[in-house]
């Protein structure tokens, strides 16, 4: 499925990378469709491969860098995290939430799903799982055990579980109203502006998608607009008011199945929000591959909120 390669950028610096060859949704979603998942889809062509940044990034002259035994970058915005990938040079892109979604169906589907620094330098299930800490239970990259990667090897991607929330490109919601960047035309140099026409809502029926809430205070997606603010639940408990759009599931932001996915699930219902994965070492049940928030003000900054870059040949 996946190997180590080292990729360098329009300045010869070397990034450790993590080769994920093409698949269908049907490899990852049981009775998904025949055809290539989303994240190879660019411009309406498919790609044969991305390649997926190995560690949590750190940042050096302003270029994102995938490396070892490093502090990640943090307290830096979404359009931060997206220039320092892209000045790295063509393909090099903040990764999107159409790569991070097939990389979480793949582990599903493969039983690997990983563990990692959600509990201030441990894994909350798996307490004896540690890793070294340098400051307030986040850790250096890669220094987990290797169920702490994405495959469970030690040639996997790293820290999708916990450390610090990551940044990814191509979604967003305006006033509840769930908007991407189709398939993965995110990872190109093009605009994700708050005004940008690259920015198109998910429909039902022709109708837009909105978050909401149920009497459980669960969260609903449908066609109703939210009357709060603050919409939140685990992953598993995520409803649905309309015949869910496959597109949803194929991009991690609905359960495929009953499995019991405790992964915090939250959106801010106001304005426009940017979403951040992989929850943090404070979230114990909540961090996971799964995890989604849909809740970053563009512009906010913050102690363990980080990214990483991917690359693919356009």
């Amino acid at each position: 499925m996946t190997n180590t390669v080292i990729k360098t950028d329009n300045a010869g610096i070397a990034s450790i990378m993590v080769r994920i060859p093409k698949f269908k949704v049907s490899d990852v979603i049981d009775g998904g469709r025949e055809e290539t998942h989303p994240a190879f889809i660019i411009d309406g062509k498919e790609v044969d491969e991305i390649f997926i940044s190995k560690y949590q990034n750190i940042v050096v002259n302003d270029r994102a860098y995938s490396l070892p035994l490093q502090k990640p970058q943090t307290r830096v915005t979404f359009d931060q995290a997206r220039q320092y990938c892209e000045n790295k040079g063509d393909g090099w892109h903040l990764m999107t939430n159409a790569e991070w979604a097939a990389i979480a169906l793949w582990c599903k589907k493969n039983n690997t799903m990983p563990h990692g620094n959600n509990a201030y330098g441990k894994d909350w299930k798996h307490t004896d799982e540690k890793a070294t800490t340098y400051d307030g239970g986040l850790i250096l990259t890669g220094t987990g055990p290797k169920t702490w990667s994405h495959d469970h090897t030690y040639d996997g991607i790293y820290d999708l579980n916990g450390n610090v929330l990551e940044w990814v490109g191509g979604i967003r919601t305006v006033d509840g109203q769930l908007q991407i960047i189709p398939d993965n035309n995110a990872a190109k140099h093009i605009s994700q502006a708050t005004d940008s026409k690259e920015w198109q809502p998910i429909t039902h029926d022709g109708q837009e998608l909105y978050y909401t809430k149920d009497d459980d205070e669960n969260m609903v997606i449908g066609t109703d607009k939210p009357d709060t603010n603050w919409l939140c639940c685990r992953f598993k408990d995520t409803k649905a008011s309309i015949e869910i759009p496959q597109l949803l599931k194929e991009l991690a932001l609905f359960p495929t199945d009953d499995t019991e996915l405790t992964e915090y699930y939250g959106v801010w219902s106001d304005g426009e929000r940017l979403c951040y994965r992989g929850g943090d070492c404070y979230d114990d049940d909540g961090a996971g591959v799964f995890s989604c928030r849909l809740c970053g003000d563009r512009s906010v900054s913050y102690y363990s909120l980080g990214f990483r870059s991917a690359f693919v040949n356009l």
